[in-house]
């Protein structure tokens, strides 16, 4: 998948002698879903097992929604492989209602590796635009400090705390901040299932 041109908007300043990244993937987005979730932008290819989102099988994003919805931590995993399974993850989030992209297009990592404090914004996604394919969509939740103030400046409102929201009334949406599903955050597996289980039920797709 490419790139698709999405959220080209103001072009931050950025560092010259760094290459420009470009996002990978088109966004997720199935017409029904009710809740956007968006990271800062995917790691480089070299840790990817998979080619969609939160695709570092040290990201615990896909152990989360599994041991929420299926009961099981390791119901997205690949049998017998350090991977997660892109069929079914794609087929739960299309079912389900989940949409997917990051808050950034492009980006100059300042250093070889995912941490969010060495990645460079060049070009933030208009989130608006991917509002308006979805909808039925009524919260954006974001992953981790850069992408929630980056959402904050599209959509108009207030950086929440981890593990609550603001209301953006200029998008009719609530923008929920949720801890990091990275492993190099500080929080047990658990306790991060416990933020996101409500998330999920707000948004009306786990009981």
């Amino acid at each position: 998948m490419r790139h698709n041109g999405l959220g080209f908007l103001t072009r931050m300043t950025a560092s010259p002698t760094i290459s420009v990244e470009r996002h990978p993937w088109q966004p997720f987005v199935p017409p029904t879903a009710k809740i956007l979730l968006l990271g800062s932008f995917p790691p480089p290819r070299a840790r990817w097992s998979m080619d969609f989102y939160y695709p570092n099988f040290q990201n615990d994003m896909w152990r989360i929604v599994g041991l929420l919805f299926f009961g099981d931590q390791n119901h997205f995993v690949l049998p017998h492989a350090k991977a997660f399974d892109y069929d079914k993850i794609t087929a739960f989030c299309s079912a389900t209602g989940i949409a997917l992209y990051d808050t950034a297009t492009a980006v100059r990592r300042l250093q070889n590796n995912a941490s969010d404090k060495f990645l460079e914004i060049v070009d933030p996604t208009d989130i608006e635009t991917l509002l308006a394919q979805i909808p039925y969509c009524t919260i954006v939740a974001v992953t981790g400090e850069k992408a929630a103030e980056t959402a904050a400046a599209q959509l108009h409102c207030a950086t929440p705390a981890v593990g609550a929201y603001v209301d953006c009334p200029h998008h009719a949406v609530r923008l929920y901040r949720m801890p990091s599903t990275s492993r190099a955050y500080p929080l047990a597996l658990e306790r991060k299932a416990a933020f996101y289980a409500t998330l999920f039920r707000a948004a009306g797709l786990l009981a």
